[in-house]
């Protein structure tokens, strides 16, 4: 069998995160998160609403590639590949404020609720194909998420 390439292990696998031996969305999303926090501290808000935008496009498009390359070899979304776990979170975070541990540790937790017990139409997005089919309930799952964020922001003040 032919080795893949290490660029697309590297982006699917959430740069090594998915290879956690426990939960290894957990660890994807939660290096996303900490990704963006540590951000959050260093860059105003404008300038990180953008950066979180393009990191959501060009996770989403690299994801879509590289699970495209890999599932052939690995499987049918298989738990290695977790970019659709960097770019599910990076979605709530766009309502979280620069530096807010609270608000962002809630994006992370409404996502993986939405991730894992997968409500709402989310499961039916695993059967669209290749890596569309990877990233798009995570996608979905985020979406929920920062709907949920914003109600509760709105509620809350």
């Amino acid at each position: 069998m032919k080795q893949k390439p290490l660029f697309h292990i590297i982006i699917a696998s959430g740069f090594g995160s998915g290879f956690s031996p426990y939960a290894p969305g957990t660890a994807g999303a939660a290096l996303a998160t900490i990704i963006w926090l540590i951000l959050s501290f260093f860059i105003s808000s404008c300038p990180l609403l953008l950066i979180t935008l393009g990191l959501i496009v060009i996770f989403t498009i690299l994801g879509v590639w590289s699970s495209n390359v890999l599932e052939p070899a690995w499987g049918k979304d298989p738990s290695r590949i977790v970019v659709d776990e960097m770019v599910g979170v990076w979605i709530p975070l766009l309502a979280v404020d620069n530096g807010n541990l609270y608000y962002a540790l809630l994006a992370f937790v409404l996502f993986r609720l939405f991730d894992i017990f997968k409500p709402l139409g989310i499961r039916k997005m695993e059967n669209l194909k290749g890596g569309w089919g990877v990233m798009m309930d995570d996608i979905l799952a985020g979406i929920y998420s920062l709907l949920i964020l914003l109600v509760l922001k709105w509620l809350i003040g």
